[in-house]
């Protein structure tokens, strides 16, 4: 097995696993919603001036999908819409009182993730987080420059 396909590998497992241990948690703490409901409310609580079209880059996910999912959440109370005075057409979204509840829990489950991890990032040199960055920089540049040339839309 060649390096790359060590790191890409690697890269695959470490994430899978993550994703896995950090799902059970996840989903007991915040069951009554949906994924796709806390990415939204995490986007928007992170995000000045939310709109569909850029959650939905962020996302990955369609317009009609976000747009549908907006409708759900406004009606739940999750998040609220508003305009802006310049420009009446554009609709931009902010959390309502539940939304920001679960965006304190989802922030808090994140932190204990991160207390639970810190272990493994303590010895890293900048030099180190440097060195990946500019690699998972690169690689997502690689990989922006193949979705434009084969044409996939995202949103």
């Amino acid at each position: 097995m060649s390096k790359r396909e060590e790191v890409l590998e690697g890269y695959s497992a470490v994430f899978n696993k993550l994703a896995w241990l950090n799902k059970v948690k996840m989903e007991q703490a915040l069951s009554k919603y949906t994924a796709s409901e806390v990415h939204c409310i995490e986007y928007i609580g992170k995000n000045e001036d939310p709109n569909v079209t850029k959650m939905a880059e962020s996302l990955y996910m369609t317009r009609g999908a976000i747009s549908k999912l907006t409708k759900k959440m406004l009606a739940k109370h999750y998040i609220e819409s508003y305009r802006k005075a310049e420009n009446k057409k554009e609709i931009y979204f902010r959390l309502a009182e539940e939304g920001k509840q679960v965006f304190k829990l989802h922030e808090k489950l994140h932190e204990e993730f991160t207390e639970r991890d810190k272990e493994v990032f303590a010895p890293i040199t900048d030099e180190q987080y440097e060195g990946f960055l500019k690699f998972l920089e690169r690689y997502d540049q690689h990989l922006d420059q193949e979705i434009k040339e084969q044409g996939i839309k995202i949103n």
